[in-house]
């Protein structure tokens, strides 16, 4: 039996807005993160290290120097911090002068200026070597929201634009605004210099892009966009664009902005030469939808690939020449509704996070597809047999059958509409991929049939759009809202557990009832027949799980351990236990033979509501409301194994111990007992060493030379042997020696020596009292001796007399 999980990968928010940087060498990724920064490896998507302000304040603008070395970020407390982001230090940190949080940053092309625009209408620039602020530039109006160096840094010029929509430029040789470029109606969220140094283009808010002439200062070309513009990019003169319809010679840029798709565009001509594909349907309101707006966007020289993050904190990777998409990370995920194990090898993740896009994580290397369709969130997903086929249902009253090709490629195959409300559970046939199951808060279950045409065996379909399904059969189920539904290994009852308290079952082929589950005091969150036995296993809002009989519907076992809720179940080690998520963040484990809980799992800090094991019954997936998505790792073995060897460890070093003694080494015996952590054998060799010839004097010599920490653990026994008449000679023996041979100051730094000198004062003085009696008493017993002695002589003296 497992006995055992331990956790072994989170799938966590990395990204919580703001701009992104990637480093020169395109391996690492810069994410903020609320009150963190975190640095991703683009490769594998893990984290490498998340430098966080010891304010514990947000993080309201970061830079990294073109270099690469130097890293700075600017909170809302007002300090501005440089780290060596590859040891995750903080090397300095400076008040930022700022009287407001800085809004934007940047760095001249030879690493050694910095320009910080605040929210309090100035620009600092900083000399990053010499350590001091060079400028203090004002008369911008309101957020500094972008500063940008002029590439050639012999010209001395800094670009910047503020909330009045003009372009400043200063010469920072006189410290003065020497030109301004208007012409934006709306805010500038980009500036792109050309390769002659002399044509700036700029981006805006107000759907067009300007080209402007930076020896006269005039506009030579204005393009409108026709959307809210975020970032405009400049293609390398001498790259390869064919694909992108760049014909001819002349410069040529990318824009990113509110409708979320990529476009590049012809100086010269002012036309559009190429519209990215979306990836969804286009939406034909006149209102843009803003959460597919692009926020930001560049080119990654070193990787060859273009950049964008969207409002959705989506952030993605496409190939420069041909923008076709190489690679997809997920930078946030609000709660976590479901999350289910697929592919043939259970090598992806399906994740219904609160939206109406599925994402599909595959978990060797981050990526992560978005799936569009439904429109509403999405409130569960199952996944058929084979790992290939899912299905997914939402508020929208709909479901969608997905399909998985070969190359990891998810494509909606069919879609079913009918129910009158949001669909709130699904479950797909165990045997084959032949139906599917839903329930809804119309109170109704539905089953539907699924064409052979959309299998995972039928040939991968051209289709353009999904197949409709209809429901063959529809039964008023329960009398409140059905939270939960699932199907027979054999494919031949349903089970279902409604807010009503109830659980019931049904036949598969007419849905006709055959029997109700009554006991739970609570409405029943989850239900889930046993993969071997004749089973049903229920968990409901009043913490208890149960198992029923499918023959006579009776209750025959309670597991009673969770505080809260418990809203899902699965059973594992092949159906000899069961797994429980609550709403508390609790996972328990529950060996169903003995009726107990084996293993209480805290994982995450809120509702768990999706729990899945891997056909090979040795992970576990886990998904909450706080966002995180945990995989589980069975670790019984190797939990086992480790204690194995760590018992067969300590019978040898104990054989070692009492041959060390027989020995007389001491030395070597006393650093193997403090290493063994036995106060009482540490003990014995101290006893064993006081009862040699000049037994102090060894003692001395074996002490001196034991090291620091072997010291400070000795001097910890020795405060539980003080505490005893019978042991306090070698206590004090031990005492005298660190006293005679240690400074104060040395003393002074061992752990734990206040509360050693608490604990030994007492005991010591009631050890010297009990000495200063017993001195007493011996002197009483001579002097009445002496006495004896005295008067036995006089006596004698008398008789010879």
């Amino acid at each position: 039996f497992p006995f055992s999980y331990a956790v072994s990968r989170k799938i966590e928010p990395f990204y919580k807005g703001g701009r992104v940087q990637v480093n020169r060498d395109g391996k690492f990724m810069f994410c903020p993160c609320g009150i963190k920064l975190n640095i991703i490896d683009i490769e594998t998507g893990a984290v490498l290290h998340s430098l966080e302000q010891d304010d514990q304040e947000d993080i309201t603008s970061f830079i990294l120097s073109p270099d690469d070395e130097i890293l700075v970020t600017g909170s809302r407390a007002l300090l501005l911090k440089q780290w060596n982001w590859r040891e995750n230090k903080c090397v300095r940190t400076w008040k930022a002068v700022h009287v407001a949080p800085i809004a934007s940053m940047a760095f001249d092309s030879t690493s050694t200026l910095l320009a910080t625009g605040g929210c309090d209408s100035t620009i600092k620039i900083w000399d990053m070597i010499k350590q001091y602020c060079t400028h203090n530039l004002k008369g911008s109006s309101g957020v500094v929201h972008l500063v940008e160096f002029h590439p050639d840094i012999s010209r001395l010029q800094l670009f910047s634009s503020s909330m009045d929509y003009k372009i400043r430029i200063w010469d920072l040789n006189s410290s003065k605004c020497v030109a301004v470029l208007s012409g934006h109606f709306s805010a500038v969220t980009s500036l792109a210099f050309a390769a002659d140094r002399n044509t700036l283009i700029s981006s805006g808010r107000d759907k067009i892009c300007m080209v402007w002439n930076l020896k006269t200062g005039e506009t030579k070309r204005t393009i409108p966009v026709y959307e809210s513009v975020e970032a405009a990019v400049l293609l390398p003169e001498k790259g390869e664009f064919s694909q992108l319809g760049v014909k001819n010679q002349g410069l040529h840029f990318l824009t990113a902005g509110s409708k979320g798709i990529l476009k590049i565009w012809e100086v010269a001509t002012a036309a559009c030469v190429f519209t990215q594909a979306a990836p969804f349907e286009p939406v034909e309101s006149k209102e843009e939808a803003s959460e597919r707006s692009l926020t930001h966007c560049m080119l990654v020289p070193e990787r060859n690939e273009v950049v964008t993050v969207s409002v959705e904190h989506n952030i993605v990777l496409y190939d420069a020449q041909t923008l076709q998409l190489r690679k997809q990370f997920a930078g946030y995920n609000d709660e976590v509704l479901d999350v289910k194990f697929l592919g043939p090898a259970d090598s992806h993740i399906v994740v219904a996070t609160n939206s109406p896009q599925l994402k599909v994580f595959e978990l060797a290397t981050s990526h992560c597809q978005i799936l569009y369709g439904h429109t509403e969130t999405i409130l569960a997903l199952d996944v058929f047999r084979k790992g290939l086929m899912f299905v997914s249902c939402a508020k929208d009253k709909s479901l969608r059958v997905w399909r998985m090709n070969k190359d990891g490629q998810v494509i909606c195959v069919a879609q079913g509409l009918g129910h009158a409300h949001g669909v709130g559970a699904v479950s797909c046939s165990r045997l084959k991929e032949s139906f599917v199951v839903t329930s809804s808060q119309d109170c109704t279950i539905k089953i539907w049939n699924i064409p052979e045409s959309l299998t995972s065996k039928a040939k991968a379909p051209l289709i353009s759009s999904p197949e409709t399904l209809h429901a063959q059969v529809t039964e008023r189920g329960h009398n409140k809202d059905i939270n939960s539904v699932a199907v027979s290994p054999n494919d031949k009852l349903i089970a279902t557990g409604s807010q009503d308290r109830l659980a019931k079952l049904w036949s598969c082929s007419d849905c006709s009832l055959l029997g109700v589950f009554t006991g739970h005091k609570r409405g029943i969150w989850c239900v889930q027949f046993s993969p071997v036995d004749q089973i049903l296993a229920t968990s409901s809002a009043d913490g208890t799980l149960k198992l029923w009989g499918l023959q006579d519907f009776s209750c025959l076992k309670t597991f009673e351990g969770h505080d809260a809720s418990v809203l899902k179940i699965i059973f594992v080690s092949r159906g000899t236990q069961l797994l429980s998520s609550g709403s508390d963040g609790l996972l328990k484990l529950w060996t169903i033979k003995t009726n107990e809980c084996v293993k209480t799992l805290d994982g995450h800090e809120d509702k768990i509501w999706g729990l899945h094991s891997n056909k090979q019954d040795d992970m576990v997936v886990t998904a909450s409301s706080d966002s995180c998505i945990t995989l589980w790792k069975d670790v019984t073995e190797i939990e086992q194994e480790e204690a194995q060897a760590k018992q067969e460890e300590q019978i040898m070093k104990e054989q070692e111990l009492s041959n060390l003694l027989h020995e007389k080494r001491y030395l070597k015996a006393l650093g193997l007992a403090i290493s063994l952590d036995r106060p009482h054998t540490v003990l014995m060799v101290v006893k064993a060493i006081l009862k040699e010839i000049d037994g102090r004097k060894h003692l001395e010599e074996n002490i001196l030379r034991l090291r620091k920490d072997q010291k400070e653990a000795l001097l910890t026994f020795l405060v539980t042997w003080n505490t005893n008449s019978r042991n306090c000679h070698e206590a004090q023996a031990v005492i005298e020696t660190l006293l005679k041979h240690e400074t104060p100051d040395c003393l002074l730094q061992y752990s734990g020596i206040k509360t050693a000198v608490e604990s030994l004062l007492p005991y010591t003085e009631r050890h010297f009292q009990r000495l200063s009696r017993l001195l007493q008493a011996s002197m009483f017993i001579d002097f009445m001796w002496q006495n004896m002695r005295l008067a036995d002589a006089s006596q004698q003296e008398d008789v010879t007399l």
